[in-house]
């Protein structure tokens, strides 16, 4: 369902020569109003006017989380401090908090975005949409229920925690549309298992989940445990928040990135040189139309692929792939890359495994070693200890025959990995620790 039907269905040309003179002026905006931007560009001798094509983006230097870090609080603002009516941040737990600041306009196109976004899921003014990301200095929770008031839905702005009163409020209110991490929509369908709430007895018809990455395996998992079509949002603090990018439901092959208000480069994440379409490598976006805290080529860290090919959907917009996880997410193993997603997609694909798993990363020596924790499923903890034995050794199997790599598992009772209110905690890297 296309909320606006005019600028989801621009045709390439005008698209790119929208984008054109967006990008022109944000580059104008950036180095007349922020010092950092000005500095970056004289140092490559480049000016605004020099940008006379799309393609002149590559010229344009990349920004990094850590120069939003090293200008903390306001350093990065392109507006007098006056001008923002809100302020966002992310938790600061590996350094200083990187803040976003919203002009009133700003807040505007976010929640246009945010409910172009539901509308491609096929949310309408009918639903009731039960908002479960947390809200408070984190984008989430705010993003999604602007984007639901903006379509005209009933919204219930649940915030994190408290999964089996939510769980019991989801039956209460009717809700018909889940907004949160996938990690804590499995974590609710648990509460409710437990206080007999049946989600797939439930009117909820539509899960759009984000804010960490999934696999196709855990979209399979909840769309069969709840009854659900389980659709996937993007977004991040830096740039948005929630509505970036959005997978429509009439197709599900990507994630539609809103290009009228983000240009969409990937690179190599080593070199930094452009990718063509098709081939995997980090996203990086420039922000065209925000007023309070303009980003020109931030490297996100995500990896994904852009692909420009028509959407049966009708819209024209380029789509992300599913990511690929990310750069700093990426694990080395004796030589070997790894990614949390592609041991969730082993383990879910295992038969008599929860969701739930952790990877223990430690060192012995001077070798890595690999550990999985993984819950078993409440229906199969009873099971024989040789048949739990069997599991094991067959999970380690199929880590070994297609990522590449001797991994330890270790089976664990339902519900002892520790579960997150929002982003669950996949990875923990003892290496760190020595």
């Amino acid at each position: 369902m296309l909320f606006n039907i005019r600028q989801e269905t621009l045709p390439r040309e005008e698209l790119e020569a929208l984008q054109l003179r967006r990008l022109r002026d944000v580059c104008n905006r950036a180095y007349a109003n922020v010092p950092f931007y000005r500095a970056a560009f004289d140092e490559i001798g480049l000016t605004p006017a020099d940008i006379r094509s799309l393609d002149d983006v590559r010229h344009l230097p990349f920004t990094e989380k850590q120069d939003l870090r090293d200008h903390y609080p306001y350093g990065l603002f392109a507006v007098p401090r006056e001008n923002i009516v809100r302020l966002h941040a992310s938790s600061g737990t590996t350094g200083k908090a990187v803040v976003s600041g919203y002009t009133a306009r700003d807040l505007d196109i976010w929640a246009e975005l945010a409910a172009r976004s539901l509308s491609a899921a096929g949310v309408t003014r009918s639903d009731v949409v039960h908002v479960a990301y947390g809200y408070g200095l984190f984008t989430g929770g705010l993003g999604a229920h602007g984007g639901a008031e903006r379509v005209g839905a009933t919204v219930v702005p649940a915030s994190g925690g408290a999964t089996r009163r939510q769980a019991q409020l989801m039956r209460d209110f009717g809700a018909t549309v889940l907004c949160c991490t996938p990690s804590f929509a499995l974590h609710l369908w648990e509460a409710g298992q437990e206080t007999g709430v049946d989600f797939r007895d439930l009117p909820l018809r539509i899960g759009v989940f984000g804010a960490e990455p999934w696999s196709e395996a855990m979209r399979r998992d909840m769309e069969q445990k709840m009854g659900i079509t389980a659709c996937n949002i993007y977004g991040l603090s830096e740039v948005m928040g929630p509505g970036v990018a959005m997978e429509c439901a009439e197709a599900r092959q990507g994630l539609h990135i809103w290009e009228d208000h983000f240009l969409p480069e990937i690179i190599d994440p080593v070199s930094g040189e452009r990718l063509p379409a098709g081939e995997t490598g980090e996203l990086v976006l420039t922000t065209l139309t925000k007023e309070g805290v303009p980003l020109i080529r931030y490297r996100t860290r995500d990896l994904t692929s852009l692909d420009f090919t028509p959407c049966a959907c009708g819209r024209t917009h380029a789509r992300i792939a599913r990511l690929a996880g990310r750069s700093d997410d990426m694990l080395i193993i004796r030589g070997v890359n790894v990614f949390p997603q592609q041991i969730e997609t082993l383990v879910l694909e295992s038969g008599g495994l929860s969701h739930n798993y952790q990877i223990v990363v430690d060192r012995e020596g001077t070798l890595d070693t690999l550990e999985v924790h993984v819950e078993v499923d409440e229906a199969n903890f009873a099971d024989e200890i040789r048949k739990l034995q069997s599991l094991e050794r067959s999970l380690a199997k199929n880590i070994k025959e297609y990522l590449g790599v001797t991994a330890r598992v270790r089976l664990m009772e339902p519900h002892s990995i520790e579960r997150s209110e929002g982003k669950a905690k996949r990875i923990v890297d003892r290496r760190k620790e020595r």
